[in-house]
Formats: structure tokens, sequence, C-alpha cells
């Protein structure tokens, strides 16, 4: 039986420049995405910045704040962690929501402009009650 032998075109060629000319940004995001980790943890491991022997004070969990010892049972954190960190949350949120519809503007043209004028506006308003309750005010 005689083999088939499929010699490439120049068609063929021309195929296969246009689709790895099309996935080589995101081979370099990947290089980039991978390597920029991998020399952060390699670098903390060839450059150490402190003694590397385990001592006591090494040895105590830390958290953000004077430590003023153990915690005791009564002792209660203030609702301003809480309300701060939730504040956060849904204020950083809108950046997932925003950052599609800022690629896209162009093509939406004036629609997607209300719209995003419209979800501004509802941060803005969001905003200015979170302000006037005084939930920004660190006490």
């Amino acid at each position: 039986m005689l083999g088939f032998v499929a010699v490439p075109t120049s068609e063929h060629r021309a195929g296969v420049r246009r689709v790895l000319s099309n996935w080589l940004p995101f081979l370099f995001y990947a290089f980039f995405a991978a390597a920029i980790p991998a020399t952060m943890i390699a670098l903390s491991f060839i450059l150490p910045g402190r003694p590397v022997s385990r001592t006591r004070q090494r040895m105590l969990p830390f958290e953000s704040g004077v430590s003023e010892g153990a915690p005791s049972r009564d002792r209660r954190f203030t609702i301003s962690f809480y309300l701060t960190a939730i504040l956060f949350i849904l204020f950083d949120i809108e950046i997932v929501f925003l950052y599609p519809l800022a690629v896209q503007l162009e093509a939406l043209g004036w629609f997607g402009i209300g719209e995003f004028l419209t979800f501004v506006a509802i941060l803005g308003v969001a905003y200015v009650y979170v302000w006037r309750k005084g939930a920004l005010n660190w006490q």
C-alpha cells in the first residue's frame, strides 16, 4: 500500500503563521505570568533579608496593629474593622464590572456611554451615602 505524504502549501504555512501571530501575545503573557512569581520565590530563598534561625519572637502570630499580648475572651473588635473590609470589597468589585465596559465602550456607542454614566452615578450616590453615615471615619 502506498503512503500519502501531504506537502505543505503556501496557504497552509500562511494559516499557521496567522494562528501563531494571534497567539503570540498570549504566549508572552503566560511567560511573564509564570516568570514573575517564580523569580520572586527564587529570590526570597537566594537573598534572605533576615536571620533564618527560629526564635520565640518569630514564632508568634502576627496581626496588624500593636500587639498587647494574647487576646482575651471578653475583648471584642470594633465594628470599624468589619465595616472597612466590607466597604473595600463592595467598592473594589466594581472594577470588575467597569473594565469590560471600558474596553467595549466604543463598540457599544451611546448606549454604552449611558450605561457607564448610570453605573458611575449609582456608585457616587452609594459613596456619598456611606460618607454621610460616617462609615469612613476611623475612631
